[in-house]
Parts: C-alpha cells; structure tokens; sequence
C-alpha cells in the first residue's frame, strides 16, 4: 500500500466504473442462477450434462469473479467490455459426480 493519497477525481472515475461493473455483474449472476436451474432440469430428463451450458456457466463465474476482484479493489483490470474476457483458468470437472 503506497502512502500517496489518491485523487478524489481518480476515485470517482473508478467509481463510475465500478457501477458499471455492478450492474454486468448483477445480470452475470442472475444467467449463472437460471443456468444452474436449467442444467438440473437438463439432468434429471435426460441423466447428463449439457457441456455447452457448463462452459457457458463456467465462462460467467469467470466473469464475476473478475467483477468482484475489481469492485472490491483488490485489481485494476477493468473486466469486460472494458478489456477482453480471458482465457479459461480452471476447466469444468469430468465427470461430474453426484451424492458424495
């Protein structure tokens, strides 16, 4: 942490975006809850998984996490649409295993 103070100016261009932010994160995670409930519904008709949905679902918790990490200022990446979304860090588990 430096001991520069910062400029109330810079806070509140960061705070602006930060809203933004908030917002694509709040949708993010509300397509992350109806993927959640669409992919049980996909397994309990037809016993597997939708690996389209998977990667979709894992794609928007990659995104929240990126908007959470800049929100709390813990980074100064803006996420997207600011800068572009990055590559997979963590691929989905396979298989996917139930009741343990």
């Amino acid at each position: 942490m430096s001991d520069t103070p910062v400029e109330r100016k810079a806070v509140l261009i960061r705070f602006l975006y930060t809203i933004v932010i908030f917002i694509a994160f709040e949708v993010v995670r509300l397509l992350a809850e109806l993927g959640t409930l669409v992919q049980y519904g996909i397994v309990l008709v037809t016993q597997k998984e939708s690996e389209p949905l998977r990667s979709f679902c894992n794609a928007m918790s990659r995104y929240a996490y990126l908007c959470l990490r800049y929100m709390t200022l813990n980074s100064n990446t803006k996420p997207f649409p600011f800068s572009p979304l990055p590559k997979d860090v963590e691929t989905p588990d396979s298989p996917v295993e139930y009741g343990k």
